[in-house]
């Protein structure tokens, strides 16, 4: 296994807590939601939250970019399951967070 494979290695079903799932919710999802979770991304993979102003074109066009093929994405993609509901999946995360982040008595 090569050194590029280990940093892949278990790592494919792990995804950036700040980017969560957009497809198949009713509402659907919003621009706001797309450019927020290419912007995530964006500087997961750049390794920072704010570039250089030398960078700053190039990690704009990266999002625009990546915020397109998302939109694009979610615009093809079907599921024969019925949409989710945002309030309810919501309540769910928060409790899987207390439950996570509980502070032992």
């Amino acid at each position: 296994m090569g050194l590029a494979d280990a940093a892949w290695s278990g790592s494919l079903t792990a995804m950036c807590r700040n980017i969560h799932t957009l497809h198949n919710f009713e509402p659907a999802a919003s621009s706001d939601e797309v450019h927020a979770a290419a912007l995530q991304y964006v500087r997961k993979v750049a390794g920072t939250t704010k570039p250089s102003k030398a960078n700053q074109d190039a990690f704009d066009e990266a999002v625009a970019a990546i915020a397109h093929a998302t939109e694009h994405l979610l615009e093809h993609l079907t599921s024969s399951a019925p949409p989710k509901n945002r309030e309810v999946e919501a309540a769910k995360a928060r409790a899987r967070a207390a439950t996570r982040y509980a502070v032992p008595a």
